[in-house]
């Protein structure tokens, strides 16, 4: 009986679906989506919106690789990079959970060569797993401190202990806690916590952990398997100087939890869909992942972020490796991706029970005075749509 009665919530809920996406709404967004993505320059992109544990509709544009015109299509595998962030948060909440850790642990207990660390504002064994979550450590943005200008120079740090060799020229910024201040190192990190207390490299520990339960399987980090390299799209930067394709299918090194994430559009809407947490027939598959007490523990607010310090616009807080936005009068929680020539974005409206995920394999900017011709703007311009003729049409 419990399998029938799901087989006809779950042919339902598909015929619902089916009509939204194929409704005139649906089409008059997919178009304006293309449109946008042809007039900021982009070479190709994919988007999903997900409602009711799977995807309600999507669209894609362009090209994964402009040399061979090959399109981009649902099996298209896209860099994630930041949004890579939100694994490691999960993976740190899902070690305390099982007691392992406290969020308010002082750092050095799992990583005493943070001692070497300059801290002028007191003892370093101040900064926190919390800290080091919500970006207001104190620990500087970039990983590198110099370099990243020569075509010889590594595309990340390889090894931990080149990171570990820097300490000692590290100062902490501002006093733990006081302020937000985006740190790749911070979560590179707590990515090495992961390691320490799993025994498991990061990425084996994601994948056992969070893409498996979650059958996320061509989702992978880094340099692509052999069966799903023709899938990877390519990265570009364009500006005034015309298009230029980015270091393809690279390693992002010890810096690989803060964002070598690598996942088609589908796969992407099934973690979204964990995120929302409401497909009944996967309840207990998201729970031994995650409690969902914790997850939405990790979407309270925990530190407002200075509005210079905010690329998003609108109101905006910080909670545990999540952004939490204000949008249309719309609570939104989210995390954006930047890297190779990849701008990318995650968003659920918890209320609404919707999400939508999208990606650009293009960082399309202008520097023309006046100029709004950016993949962050168009990213920003999708989504005031999406609120605004998307959400509030889902069934």
């Amino acid at each position: 009986m419990r399998r029938w009665f799901l087989a006809v919530l779950m042919l339902a809920s598909a015929s619902a679906l089916r009509s939204f996406a194929a409704d005139d709404g649906w089409a008059a967004f997919s178009t304006f989506y293309k449109a946008a993505c042809e007039k900021h320059g982009i070479v190709g992109s994919g988007l999903a919106v997900v409602k009711n544990g799977r995807i309600a509709a999507r669209a894609v544009f362009g090209y994964q690789d402009a040399a061979t015109r090959r399109p981009v299509d649902d099996d298209t595998t896209f860099h994630w990079a930041s949004i890579t962030k939100t694994f490691t948060g999960i993976a740190i909440l899902q070690l305390r959970d099982r007691g392992l850790l406290k969020l308010d642990d002082p750092a050095v207990k799992y990583l005493p060569e943070l001692r070497a660390v300059h801290d002028p504002f007191g003892d370093v064994s101040e900064i926190t797993l919390r800290h080091l979550m919500t970006h207001s450590a104190g620990f500087r943005a970039g990983t590198w401190p110099w370099g990243g200008d020569k075509p010889w120079h590594p595309f990340e740090p390889q090894r931990y202990e080149q990171l570990v060799a820097m300490l000692p020229y590290t100062e902490i910024l501002f006093k733990p806690g006081t302020r937000h201040s985006y740190s790749n190192p911070g979560i590179i990190f707590l990515g090495r916590v992961i390691e320490q207390l799993s025994g498991d490299d990061f990425e084996v520990y994601v994948d056992k952990n969070i893409l498996k339960p979650l059958e996320m399987h061509r989702s992978y980090f880094d340099r692509s398997p052999y069966h799903l390299a023709a899938h990877r799209s390519h990265g570009y930067v364009r500006d005034d100087q015309g298009l230029r394709e980015q270091p393809f299918d690279f390693d992002t090194g010890v810096t690989v939890s803060n964002g070598g994430l690598m996942a088609p559009i589908p796969d992407m809407a099934k973690y979204l869909a964990f995120l929302l947490g409401d497909e009944p027939a996967r309840r207990s598959v998201y729970d031994g992942i995650l409690k969902r007490a914790s997850l939405e523990e990790m979407w309270q607010p925990q530190l407002s972020i200075a509005p210079a310090e905010s690329t998003e616009g609108g109101e905006q807080s910080i909670g545990l490796s999540f952004f939490l936005e204000k949008h249309a009068g719309r609570r939104l929680i989210g995390h954006s991706g930047d890297q190779g020539g990849f701008i990318s974005h995650i968003y659920l409206d918890p209320e609404r029970r919707a999400a939508y995920v999208v990606s650009f394999n293009t960082d399309a900017s202008s520097r023309t005075k006046g100029s709004a011709q950016s993949s962050r703007a168009l990213d920003a311009t999708l989504r005031d749509e999406i609120l605004k003729s998307v959400f509030p049409t889902l069934p």
